[in-house]
């Protein structure tokens, strides 16, 4: 092997460790949440069956308020361009 195909293999080898570091927490959670999923599902299996059925969330009786955004993006809206 020449100094070309060295530089070659330890610069692919960074970027593969590289690519490890910043993909390897990613799969950690997603094994964790496999984990979890298992485990509330035997759990629900032992204690009953059937799962609980979520309750709608209701809206809120007030009133919302516009964000200023909105508001400020009504008000560009409302103005007329003028050519003169």
């Amino acid at each position: 092997m020449n100094a070309n195909q060295i530089q070659a293999l330890v610069g692919m080898l960074a970027t593969f460790a590289l690519l490890a570091f910043i993909a390897l927490p990613s799969f950690l959670g997603l094994l964790h949440e496999k984990r979890i999923d298992r485990e509330l599902r035997e759990a629900q299996e032992r204690h009953g069956g059937e799962p609980r059925q979520r309750q709608t969330q209701k809206s809120s009786s007030r009133s919302t308020v516009p964000s200023t955004a909105t508001w400020y993006a009504e008000g560009r809206r409302s103005k007329k361009l003028v050519s003169s």
